[in-house]
């Protein structure tokens, strides 16, 4: 198993890898990190999770977040890289779907196609996920 990495994740090694660990935090500022799947767009990151999780709710509160990658378990696999976060609208999500299904390939669009059919298109909601300009981990190298 390998170490953590201590320097922080190029915008490039985030978009790669397979999990990301999406940390949000709560009212009293202590940090809750989720693994998720996420996938590039622009300079952005997209992520789709249920509508009513608790990462949802922290982020309509609080924008901030931190990026890091990760294992299918939530163990941080570099040091993790500051942003904030947006909830998309409908239009929006659908789009996000698309594209994490698209780099998840066939997994992906199954798990996005029974979270569809399970939940329903409003069960489900897309997060956009922006690095802050300062950290030097934007390049797309």
């Amino acid at each position: 198993m390998s170490e953590t990495r201590s320097e922080r994740p190029s915008f490039a090694e985030l978009s790669a890898a397979k999990y990301v660990l999406l940390t949000t935090f709560r009212k009293d500022g202590s940090p809750v990190g989720t693994p998720v799947w996420a996938a590039p767009e622009g300079d952005r990151l997209l992520v789709w999770t249920e509508a009513d999780a608790y990462k949802v709710r922290r982020l309509r509160r609080d924008p901030r977040l931190t990026l890091a990658v990760c294992d299918a378990r939530g163990n941080a696999k570099s040091a993790a890289v500051p942003g904030t976060g947006v909830i998309l609208d409908a239009e929006q999500t659908a789009h996000a779907r698309s594209v994490i299904a698209r780099k998840y390939g066939l997994l992906g669009r199954l798990i996005v196609g029974a979270s569809v059919l399970r939940r329903g298109r409003t069960g489900t909601v897309g997060l956009a996920c922006s690095l802050d300009p300062d950290t030097g981990t934007t390049d797309t190298q």
